[in-house]
């Protein structure tokens, strides 16, 4: 997966809709680069800007990609450190319910 495929994948499920979040989250990509949703917006927005984040999830493109084909689970993850979140914890498992309920 590309950074460009993963921005695609999100902006498919936040974009221009209201998630009901309510947080600014963003997934970090390391020297891939990172992916900003406002969800705090009404519709929402997707880019790769930067920018501060209510949540900010850090993990490999690689791992995104099993994340999302449900390969990889997200609690596992976080428990091996495959992924890390920085700042709002529950930030993190809503944007996970949230894209498990948008597959």
């Amino acid at each position: 997966m590309t950074l460009e495929e993963a921005t695609q994948g999100l902006s498919r499920l936040f974009e221009g809709k209201d998630s009901g979040l309510g947080r600014t989250l963003k997934l970090d990509f390391g020297d891939d680069g990172a992916v900003y949703i406002n969800a705090r917006s009404a519709p929402n927005t997707v880019s790769n800007d930067g920018g501060d984040a209510d949540t900010t999830i850090s993990i490999s493109l690689d791992n995104f990609a099993k994340l999302q084909s449900g390969e990889l689970d997200g609690t596992q993850a976080f428990m091996s450190g495959a992924l890390s979140v920085d700042g709002d914890l529950s930030g993190a498992m809503a944007f996970g319910s949230y894209t498990a309920s948008q597959r």
